[in-house]
């Protein structure tokens, strides 16, 4: 799984995401010609100058060469110092698995990279799933805003990220991998040749690293050395050593 910034070959994927994202979980407060207007409004013919524009972030999320999903972002204010997630669309066949959080926690670390000094996040307030998401991965609610959809007024729920205890920020998701449960911590990564590492947990509470989870193929199935050195025994992706490996003197 690859994420990176969307290019003008991506609009046509990214537009499609988003007319089957909103039609597969907008349609109980939506009517299907607002979400039509809402389509052309902000991926029309317009939505390539915003992949240009300065202040503008887009990525996407592949899976084995497809795009799945995207993140639609800016940074505002006097010194472009707010990070906002405008819309986080999943393809509704790609949905699970984590791969949701794995575009939230890439998409806070480039706003971060790119001179972000917080993060914000926009769901709209009859959307239960989308504020549920935000909730349940360490942000709250902090205000509300309104939105024009077509010629509709709507309300946002805006949320800042909440307080982060000692432990980190773990964007912690439950998952079935090789038929066990097990909680992917996808907040605490190590970088891996193809894709990161991340730490998977029995327990929710994530008190004790149960193995690590590769990005890329999405199995528990690798083995680390006394240098920290990971490999995955499926596809091949590995981390490099964490110290000075003396066999190299």
């Amino acid at each position: 799984m690859e994420i990176r910034e969307a290019t003008d070959d991506d609009v046509d994927a990214i537009r499609s995401i988003a007319q089957r994202s909103l039609n597969s979980t907008y349609t109980d407060f939506l009517e299907a010609e607002t979400i039509d207007d809402a389509i052309e409004q902000w991926y029309g013919d317009s939505f390539t100058d915003e992949l240009a524009a300065d202040h503008s972030l887009v990525l996407v999320i592949e899976r084995d060469g497809e795009v799945v999903g995207f993140s639609q972002n800016d940074l505002i204010g006097q010194r472009y110092d707010t990070g906002r997630i405008l819309w986080l669309h999943i393809d509704p066949d790609h949905r699970g698995g984590g791969t949701g959080v794995r575009l939230l926690v890439r998409t806070r670390e480039k706003l971060l990279e790119e001179g972000a000094d917080n993060i914000q996040c926009l769901v709209l307030e009859d959307n239960e799933g989308g504020n549920a998401f935000y909730r349940g991965h360490g942000f709250e609610r902090a205000g509300q805003r309104e939105v024009e959809i077509g010629d509709e007024t709507f309300t946002e729920n805006v949320y800042v990220e909440g307080e982060i205890g000692d432990e980190g920020w773990g964007a912690v998701d439950e998952l079935e991998v090789d038929g066990q449960t097990v909680y992917v911590s996808f907040g605490e990564a190590a970088r891996g040749a193809k894709s990161p590492f991340y730490g998977a947990y029995e327990t929710e509470d994530r008190e004790e690293l149960y193995a690590w989870f590769c990005g890329n193929c999405d199995s528990l199935d690798n083995t680390m050395d006394t240098m920290g050195r990971i490999e995955c025994n499926v596809c091949g992706n590995r981390r490099k050593a964490t110290r000075w490996d003396s066999s190299y003197l």
